[in-house]
């Protein structure tokens, strides 16, 4: 019961539920990265949040790219079926992270600079740690709990006769 409570059971449902992930990690996530990267300012900031509608088109693509491969690694990990939703859910988010941190490690840096180059390949493993363990603590303790928050009070609110028409 908690487990359908918390995930979304719909296409539309899933929508929101990407949608809700994905603008609270790159409105988190892409700031602390580039704070790291070029210093924590104000204009430094400023520079990056004309470039966040790109990078969560990006994030977006590749939540839906990467979906089938994460799932195929956490079933590497999660061959009993008797897992507790925290831990099911603990190791779905290590293996996507893992992979979108992978990819956007260099797409983050491209988008950024506004041109691409070498850069992101040749220091992938200096800063890859980084950005996977900064998108980790954001999607294990932030972003995932919220939405799947929303998911619970979406199906835990009382229908109404307009909601009970669109089921």
């Amino acid at each position: 019961m908690k487990f359908q409570q918390r995930l979304p059971q719909s296409f539309k449902e899933t929508l929101l539920f990407i949608a809700v992930i994905s603008i609270i990690s790159v409105n988190i996530i892409a700031p602390i990265i580039t704070g790291f990267e070029i210093g924590f300012s104000f204009d430094h900031w400023a520079q990056l949040i004309h470039k966040i509608p790109v990078l969560w088109v990006f994030i977006v693509a590749l939540v839906f790219l990467t979906q089938k491969p994460a799932q195929f690694l956490a079933g590497k990990f999660l061959r009993d079926q008797q897992n507790s939703f925290e831990a099911t859910m603990l190791v779905n988010t290590i293996c996507n992270v893992f992979l979108m941190s992978v990819c956007m490690t260099i797409i983050g840096t491209w988008v950024g600079s506004g041109a691409i180059s070498m850069d992101p390949i040749i220091h992938f493993f200096i800063k890859w740690p980084r950005n996977f363990t900064i998108a980790l603590i954001i999607e294990a303790f932030v972003a995932q709990p919220i939405a799947r928050t929303v998911m619970s009070w979406i199906h835990t609110a009382p229908k109404t006769v307009s909601n009970a028409n669109e089921a």
